[in-house]
């Protein structure tokens, strides 16, 4: 049987483009990749003031299958990078059976990645209040009538779950769900990626060991 034959095939086939907004020698490194990441994170947001905190959460299910979306670093704090979610959702279960992710931040207006792979924990449930009460009210709602990654009969039915929440918190203080909240994950390694021309990246990566951050140069 004749495989479907793509339309973009061709074009994608053909897409070039030079790496060259960028170095990333070791001298430019600082000692703790946190402070190389915060540098980093200052120059992407500069570009990009609404995406560029947005990362790639990669996790594994149950059946070994990885699993991966985008979601939005929230805070770098408790030495960690944090963001939140509904903790009853597929991310959720994944990182209660396996508590080993991996994060990806792409820049590409700076032809920059950052690769950060670790352990997930929970925040402490002051910070998921604290977040929680500075969302935008409907964003609030939203986590009450969504059971996030279960099936749903059509949008209709998503939508009047969400006017029912609407009407009941229509005059009250939203309280965050215990279902909802925090997680930090606390990296182990993290990889900088600067593209070169030639495709000769540079590639500086970060491995914690007992005697603190330990530094090396990849080979592209």
């Amino acid at each position: 049987m004749k495989e479907k034959e793509f339309t973009s095939i061709n074009h994608i086939q053909t897409i070039r483009k030079d790496f060259n907004e960028g170095i990333l020698m070791e001298e430019q490194c600082e000692r703790d990749p946190m402070e190389l990441f915060e540098r980093w994170l200052c120059a992407a947001l500069e570009k990009d003031s609404h995406f560029a905190n947005a990362m790639t959460l990669c996790t594994v299910a149950e059946d070994s299958m990885p699993d991966c979306r985008t979601v939005l670093l929230r805070d770098i704090s408790y030495s960690g990078f944090t963001f939140y979610t509904n903790y009853n959702s597929a991310k959720g279960k994944q990182i209660e059976h396996n508590s080993k992710a991996c994060l990806l931040f792409f820049w590409k207006e700076l032809q920059r990645q950052v690769k950060i792979q670790g352990e997930i924990r929970f925040l402490p449930e002051v910070e998921s209040d604290k977040y929680f009460a500075s969302r935008p009210f409907e964003s609030q709602v939203g986590a009450w009538a969504s059971q996030q990654s279960k099936p749903v009969k059509d949008r209709q039915t998503l939508d009047e779950a969400f006017e029912r929440e609407l009407k009941k918190y229509s005059n009250t203080k939203v309280p965050r769900p215990e279902h909802w909240g925090g997680y930090v994950l606390l990296p182990k390694n993290l990889e900088f990626w600067q593209g070169r021309t030639g495709r000769l990246h540079d590639r500086i990566k970060y491995s914690h060991g007992e005697k603190g951050w330990k530094m090396e140069r990849l080979m592209p």
